[in-house]
């Protein structure tokens, strides 16, 4: 009856070539986000005038920014922050625009119209926006724009979760689970969330890279992770600053999120590939 994502068979994704080098990868990202104190050669925070503006070489392998810091270290310390609050806000998001958009699908009614109209109202606004709005309200930092991006993908999340409900509600085995006395809570964990799981999870992943991109964006506006703490956003708006000085920050901080984006929008094709398969089957 309820489709569960833990049948799915591990040898399957690992057939699929796209899937495990996104895997791969991510795997690599998230060691080094872990590891960045011990895999830095240098000090993140470290500034040296006569280091200011050189090019790569054996002892700084992305070269150095304006202020003499080591823009290799730097990046590998920017992976934490990119990766941190790209998978926390989609993950904050997707846990209160399911619940919005299950409430709202299942019960219908009232609460139906209330949560639509206001998914209505914030997807008004683009996510970049909405999250610049948010960003700007709550002042800038790290957690604020976690907060931020949290609240501009929960209208998103809540319209899928909304639309997913309502076609698993009309399904046989929802009435024939009312029909014999179980409660609205048991039905909605055992049958409505299984079932709409695969959509959510790929589109999860999906925004993960958009998260990602986003922190980068808003970070360079000023409205993210505050210098000197090293993320891909602001080591990109360090070196706009110096463009013509020193190029290898842009470079190599938009190499990180390229890489990063790109990977996860593999996943999400795989995913998405693999539980179309498996609603084939």
């Amino acid at each position: 009856m309820s489709a569960s994502l833990a049948r799915t068979p591990r040898p399957r994704m690992l057939r699929h070539p796209t899937g495990v080098v996104a895997i791969v990868i991510l795997v690599v990202l998230a060691l080094i986000a872990a590891l960045a104190p011990v895999l830095a050669p240098h000090d993140p925070l470290s500034q040296s005038v006569m280091q200011a503006n050189l090019a790569p070489s054996g002892e700084h392998w992305f070269g150095t920014d304006q202020f003499g810091r080591d823009v290799f270290s730097r990046v590998l310390y920017g992976t934490r922050s990119s990766l941190v609050l790209g998978t926390i806000s989609p993950v904050l998001a997707a846990l209160v625009g399911c619940a919005l958009g299950v409430i709202a699908g299942y019960f219908g009614g009232r609460p139906d119209r209330l949560i639509s109209r206001l998914i209505d109202l914030l997807m008004c606004f683009p996510e970049l926006l909405l999250g610049i709005m948010v960003a700007a309200a709550l002042g800038p930092g790290f957690w604020e724009l976690v907060a931020a991006l949290a609240l501009a993908f929960v209208p998103r999340f809540a319209r899928i979760a909304r639309a997913s409900t309502l076609q698993v509600r009309r399904e046989p085995f929802i009435e024939a689970s009312i029909a014999v006395g179980c409660s609205h809570s048991l039905i909605i964990f055992r049958h409505v969330l299984p079932n709409i799981a695969g959509p959510i999870v790929v589109v999860l992943t999906l925004w993960v890279a958009t998260a990602i991109r986003l922190e980068a964006t808003l970070s360079f506006l000023g409205l993210g992770t505050q210098p000197p703490q090293p993320s891909w956003g602001n080591i990109i708006h360090d070196g706009l600053n110096n463009l013509f000085g020193s190029p290898w920050p842009i470079i190599a901080a938009g190499a990180a999120i390229t890489l990063t984006v790109l990977t996860f929008n593999l996943l999400g094709d795989a995913v998405r590939d693999l539980l179309d398969v498996e609603r084939e089957e």
